[in-house]
């Protein structure tokens, strides 16, 4: 049981304020014109209206662009409703012939690897109980399996807990909160004695050293040991599977019923989207906490950067994106970020695309706004916001918008993504067909 240190601080006050992203801070200086994260700024006002008046204009004289039966809208001209029309049709082709034929891929690699990972566990569980493995498959997906690419993944061991620990967030470590005994003479009843340090806290990194040392006796027995080995030179559990795939594998535990302090700011007071029934559903569901290295402690040779436990929200996440058109257009960024912006430096993942969206829910918060004729709007509205995050070098959390997404990032790789997003952006937007090229 995770329980909170007594007595806590007020858990879910609003506090009044605007959302970031937008608006997001200014670049540093001698970093070129913003485009502002609301398309405010001039530049994306300018510049994309002149697209739109650009294209809007080749077609108004070419006959054919004119729909049949165009709907009928007070703010378009027939010209402008067939421009999207193709564009959500073109992007409709795209997920059918690129975004399907990438899932496909990436679920045969899963089952691949899967067969490899749940061998280890089943050796690390025969030297150690109480690394239970929990990966199983339900409905054809795995359950705790991430994927971060096509050839990366991440595998969450959720921990059984033993001893009641109070869960403590109070913003001193950004996107990490620490557990810590509720009472110390019940140190003896927990399952983990022996990580808990002198102060009380569960160090997330002795268990994670534990947990290394045993996958690495566990990849020597297991039946696959020829085609898999550990990737030395971290903290963190990876495996390399044929050369081919890396796979991290992550000691979690799985918190229900609070909710972090942290992200009490969520949801903001103003916006309606994504509506109180969901709000609960989505708290309920809760969030994991995981052993692994936390970015923003990177540097800081404390005590509390070893104890510390990285807040993870994947399922909140996920529940938020039902509905709509929101999972196809998540699977496009996907799509076109494994083949245009696998970048020198890494700079961009998918979940920088999940949290662009998750933002663009809020700037959009009807459900008629995602219908499937506004994909082409929606997906230009996110590559826009992501060009602004690369510019202002900073992208923060959707629940923890104290946490910078690109922080440890090279100043270099974000400009360079930036200028590939704005490429890939113009060519959609003033060419849709250039999408069977992408």
């Amino acid at each position: 049981m995770l329980g909170r240190e007594s007595p806590p601080p007020p858990a879910f006050t609003l506090k009044k304020g605007t959302r970031v992203p937008p608006p997001l801070p200014g670049p540093p200086e001698g970093s070129g014109n913003l485009l502002h994260a609301q398309d405010t700024a001039v530049g994306v006002c300018d510049l994309a209206g002149a697209l739109r008046k650009a294209a809007a204009t080749a077609k108004a004289l070419d006959p054919s662009t004119y729909c049949e039966s165009p709907v009928y809208s007070p703010d378009l001209c027939p010209n402008m409703i067939a421009a999207q029309a193709k564009l959500v049709y073109q992007l409709n082709k795209y997920y059918t012939e690129r975004c399907q034929a990438r899932k496909a891929a990436i679920a045969k690699t899963i089952r691949e690897v899967c067969k490899v990972v749940s061998d280890v566990l089943k050796e690390v569980e025969v030297q150690e109980p109480r690394f239970i493995s929990s990966l199983s498959e339900i409905d054809a997906r795995y359950e705790g399996l991430e994927v971060i690419s096509p050839t990366e993944f991440e595998v969450v061991l959720y921990l059984n807990q033993m001893g009641v620990f109070n869960f403590v967030d109070d913003g001193s470590l950004p996107g990490c909160a620490v557990l810590k005994l509720s009472d110390g003479r019940k140190r003896s009843m927990s399952l983990w004695v022996e990580f808990i340090t002198a102060s009380g806290y569960l160090s997330a990194r002795k268990i994670r050293s534990r947990f290394q040392t045993l996958v690495a006796q566990a990849v020597d027995k297991c039946s696959y040991r020829d085609v898999v080995k550990m990737i030395a030179d971290t903290s963190e559990v990876k495996l390399r599977i044929r050369e081919r795939y890396v796979v991290q594998i992550t000691p979690a535990f799985k918190c229900t019923g609070i909710w972090p302090r942290s992200a009490a700011q969520w949801p903001m007071p103003h916006i309606p989207w994504p509506g109180p029934n969901r709000v609960a559903e989505v708290k309920a569901e809760g969030f994991n906490l995981l052993s692994k290295e936390c970015y923003s402690l990177t540097g800081k040779q404390s005590s509390a950067e070893s104890d510390a436990w990285v807040l993870q929200f994947g399922e909140a996440e996920n529940r938020l994106l039902m509905g709509g058109c929101r999972n196809k257009c998540l699977s496009v960024l996907k799509t076109l970020r494994d083949r245009h912006l696998e970048l020198p430096g890494q700079p961009l993942n998918n979940y920088h695309m999940k949290t662009l969206l998750l933002y663009e829910c809020e700037k959009h918060p009807r459900e008629t706004d995602w219908d499937e004729a506004c994909l082409g709007d929606r997906l230009n509205g996110i590559l826009l916001q992501l060009i602004s995050c690369l510019q202002c070098r900073r992208c923060p959390h959707y629940f923890l918008p104290n946490l910078d997404l690109f922080q440890g990032k090279p100043h270099s790789a974000l400009e360079s993504a930036a200028k590939q997003t704005w490429r890939l952006a113009r060519e959609i937007l003033t060419n849709p067909k250039s999408l069977d090229k992408l």
